[in-house]
């Protein structure tokens, strides 16, 4: 199962971006999935996920961003808005999945996306 981020981009502050990783390959489900970011110097952050019973958000983006699911389409989809500046990072998705119904959980990595936000 491949993941593929897109949707990244240059915008200016206060602007939207709407970030979306589609899962490939054999899928039964996507348990649980999330964004996550990292910017220049700074160590990897989960910004949004889902979990089971709902989305969790980082306090730093939280009001600003929406995490949601196509499940039809295997892809995880990122609003994001009132972006800032601190928001500019490399955007990864990550996802836990079944290739069966009662199969094993595997999690895989997409290849990251750039989002820059800069006026």
């Amino acid at each position: 199962v491949q993941l593929q981020a897109s949707g990244g981009g240059l915008v200016q502050p206060g602007g939207s971006l709407r970030l979306s990783c589609a899962a490939s390959g054999k899928i039964f489900s996507i348990d649980t999935a999330g964004w996550y970011r990292q910017a220049p110097g700074k160590q990897r952050e989960l910004v949004a996920a889902i979990v089971p019973g709902g989305t969790d958000y980082s306090a730093s983006v939280q009001g600003r961003f929406t995490i949601s699911r196509d499940n039809a389409e295997n892809t995880i989809i990122l609003q994001m808005n009132n972006l800032k500046p601190e928001d500019t990072a490399v955007y990864y998705c990550n996802a836990d999945y079944r290739r069966t119904a009662l199969g094993a959980r595997f999690n895989s990595w997409g290849p990251g996306t750039q989002v820059t936000v800069s006026s």
